[in-house]
C-alpha cells in the first residue's frame, strides 16, 4: 500500500515533540507529512515550545528547537484533496491559528469529507473553532481544554498521560507523553500495518 499524505497544522510555539516525533515516526513508515503554518512558506522556520510537568499547578514552558515548514501554506490550501488526514499539533500555536478563517476552512474540509482527524494536547482548540467537528465525539486533550470540548458538544475523556483515544476516525491524546500510543492509533486509522519478522 502506498504511503499516505498527512497535513500537520502548526503555529509559532507549537509543542516541539508533537511536531518532530510525530513527523519522523510517520515518515519512518513511508507516510508524507507536510508541516504548514499560516502565512509561512516551505523553507521557513518557526519557533516551538517545550511544555513540561515539573510539580507546579500547570505545565512550564520553555523555548524549543526551530521547526522547518516543508510546505507553503497557500499551496496546501489549494491541494486539500491530496491529503488523507489532518493532524492538529498542540502547544501554544492552536490558541491563535484557530481564529484564522483559512485554518478553519481546512478543518471543515476534513470534517465534511469524513477524512481522519488527529489531535493532541491543545490541538483540539483548532477543532472546536469549527462548529460540529467535536459535537457528539469523545475527545482526549490537555485537561485545561475540557470546558471548551464540552461547550462545543463533545465529551471530554480524561485519559492517562500515556493513552490515546479513538472515536471513529478521530484520534486524540492528552499530550506528548502519549505520543507512542497516539501514533500507533493514527497508523491503525490510516490502515498502516507494521509486521515484525
Amino acid at each position: 500500500m502506498p504511503g499516505k499524505k498527512i497535513l500537520m497544522l502548526t503555529g509559532e510555539f507549537t509543542e516541539e515533540y508533537e511536531i518532530f516525533v510525530y513527523q519522523q515516526a510517520m515518515e519512518a513508515v513511508g507516510h508524507t507529512v507536510h508541516v504548514v503554518c499560516p502565512d509561512k512558506n516551505a523553507g521557513d522556520l518557526i519557533k516551538t515550545s517545550l511544555h513540561d510537568f515539573e510539580g507546579d499547578q500547570t505545565y512550564t514552558e520553555k523555548l524549543g528547537h526551530y521547526a522547518l515548514i516543508n510546505k507553503t501554506f497557500s499551496d496546501a490550501e489549494r491541494q486539500l484533496d491530496q491529503y488523507h488526514a489532518v493532524y492538529c499539533a498542540g502547544g501554544r500555536g492552536p490558541e491563535y491559528i484557530r481564529t484564522d478563517k483559512r485554518v478553519q476552512a481546512i478543518v471543515r474540509h476534513f470534517h465534511e469529507t469524513k477524512k481522519p482527524i488527529f489531535t493532541i494536547c491543545h490541538g483540539v482548540q483548532i477543532l472546536i473553532a469549527v462548529d460540529g467537528v467535536v459535537r457528539g465525539k469523545k475527545v482526549g486533550a490537555l485537561a485545561a481544554c475540557e470546558p471548551e470540548v464540552t461547550l462545543a458538544g463533545g465529551t471530554y475523556i480524561d485519559l492517562s498521560p500515556t493513552d490515546a483515544y479513538v472515536d471513529g476516525t478521530m484520534v486524540s491524546a492528552k499530550g506528548w507523553t502519549a505520543l507512542a500510543a497516539f501514533i500507533r492509533e493514527c497508523l491503525k486509522v490510516l490502515g498502516t500495518e507494521i509486521r515484525h519478522a
